[in-house]
């Protein structure tokens, strides 16, 4: 990432620019009041208030909805208007229908067990659900080693088990935590325990294989040691071996989304969050002012020392994607080149921060977050500030550049020094051909990839425009060095022949 630069500069550009008139000061504080909890990066690696893009819409708990109160409760999935709740710590799955209209939350069903052949068996410590878009339902049903295979009416349909392949060790044991099915009905499970990626099966319960296993970059110290350590020493050196995933979700295109929150040495290189093809490889773009790693400046921030550490993440329609930091209860979402949008939540007991941030989902643009401490659900909804951005999002995702930039211009009415709305009129200025205006916004904000393309392409359509022109230029000079090198010559001849 790009640290700050001549800081004093920076203030003093800002100082006149406020003066001058070019942004009022109204642009820099609407929407923010001294308790808010929404922030960003700006280019020089500075935090910087911004209007909330989010608010608290609302919180409920188990007791809200006649069921006793959560215990623990670790994972949250929504499909369409249906919330599942994983009840870790009452062994039982909540299904919950939302009333948009009337915003309100109607217990649907509690599911404690299920019937196999006849005979109940009890669900112990669920930690994940997945529900495909053909009503089937996939429980992670940790403690019982199983992953549930169920119709939509939570009747049993079959048991995903441990791997007998010899990949998989005979001592680990089969905790699954974290699951998604993808359109191909290729499921994917994080397993504790496990480091060769995600688990792969099909929803027969075939064992399939590994996906995304992490990179292993082991420092010239380590190798060196390593390879000069007796069998002895080596047996009690750390293993160089892949990181842990901790959760994962689907993207609307079908790609794995996939975070992990233990490693080693530096964050940048870490990749905490990546999105993975269907081999495996990390294919997430990181072309913002620095890599989509949660705070940038997290020495000791928010009374909490050490980077952020992503537990959860979910992704949206128009290629943004939200990441949720469990040490400091923040939640922050990129776009889909890695640039930050808004950054909001913390620690806390007041409305939007939460004591345990475990899990979320997404609901349209709504976000759900669950708090385990708490045992409860936030319900977090767009502001008028939030709304613009996302809108604009969306006129870009679908090729409506001239409309994208007009978000964007709303945007800078509620804040002048947002860097994305002055990149995304640039992108959408680059789209549409007008390379000169893209070159000049890209250059406000320091933007030099996409300010380089634009200038590549503009001086490619400068020349295009006028080749005309200049061959016939050309031509003419030729024409006319050609016509004074032969009058002068003829001159030259009869001044000759006087003499």
């Amino acid at each position: 990432m790009k640290k700050m630069k001549n800081r004093s500069a920076l203030y003093f550009a800002l100082i006149f620019a406020v003066l001058t008139g070019m942004f009022p000061v109204s642009s820099f504080a609407a929407g923010y009041t001294n308790d808010s909890y929404s922030y960003n990066y700006d280019y020089w690696g500075e935090e910087i208030p911004t209007p909330d893009s989010y608010y608290v819409k609302n919180i409920f708990a188990g007791i809200d909805l006649g069921i006793g109160n959560f215990k623990e409760p670790q994972g949250i999935f929504i499909r369409d208007n249906r919330i599942y709740i994983c009840d870790t710590g009452n062994s039982r799955v909540v299904l919950i229908e939302y009333d948009g209209t009337n915003n309100k939350y109607n217990l649907i069903k509690t599911v404690g067990s299920v019937m196999i052949n006849g005979e109940e068996s009890v669900i112990k410590s669920p930690y994940d659900l997945f529900e495909t878009q053909g009503g089937e339902i996939f429980i992670a049903d940790t403690d019982n080693q199983r992953i549930l295979r169920l119709d939509k009416d939570f009747n049993y349909i079959n048991s995903i088990n441990k791997p007998t392949d010899t990949s998989f060790s005979e001592n680990t044991e089969f905790l699954p935590c974290k699951l998604v099915v993808d359109p191909s009905n290729r499921l994917f499970a994080q397993v504790r325990n496990v480091n060769k990626g995600f688990v792969e099966f099909t929803v027969d319960g075939e064992f399939i294989g590994y996906i995304g296993a992490s990179r292993v970059n082991p420092s010239l110290a380590d190798i060196f040691w390593k390879a000069i350590a007796t069998d002895a020493q080596r047996a009690r050196m750390e293993l160089f071996v892949p990181t842990e995933y901790n959760n994962l979700c689907l993207d609307y295109d079908g790609f794995l989304y996939a975070t992990l929150s233990t490693f080693k040495g530096d964050i940048e290189k870490a990749d905490p969050v990546r999105r993975l093809n269907a081999v495996g490889s990390d294919i997430l773009v990181r072309n913002g002012y620095g890599a989509p790693i949660g705070d940038w400046n997290w020495w000791n921030k928010g009374g909490v020392s050490g980077p952020s550490k992503f537990c959860d993440v979910v992704a949206f329609k128009n290629n943004s994607y939200a990441c949720l930091d469990r040490s400091r209860g923040r939640i922050f979402t990129y776009d889909f080149q890695g640039n930050i949008l808004y950054i909001f939540g913390g620690i806390g007991n007041k409305d939007g921060r939460f004591l345990d941030a475990v899990g979320m989902d997404e609901m349209g643009y709504d976000i759900f977050v669950l708090d385990s401490r708490a045992c409860s659900v936030t319900h977090f909804s767009l502001t008028e500030y939030g709304t613009h951005i996302n809108e604009a999002m969306n006129y870009y995702y679908n090729g409506l550049y001239e409309k994208s930039a007009e978000e964007w211009d709303n945007v800078l009415k509620f804040n002048g020094s947002y860097d994305l709305a002055y990149i995304g009129k640039g992108r959408s200025a680059l789209l549409r051909g007008d390379y000169k205006e893209a070159m000049e916004l890209f250059e406000i904000k320091n933007d030099e990839k996409n300010y380089g393309k634009s200038f590549q392409l503009y001086r490619k359509q400068w020349i295009e425009e006028r080749i005309v022109p200049i061959i016939f230029i050309l031509i003419g000079l030729y024409v006319i060095v050609k016509g004074l090198r032969l009058v002068i010559r003829i001159r030259g001849g009869k001044g000759g022949e006087k003499e």
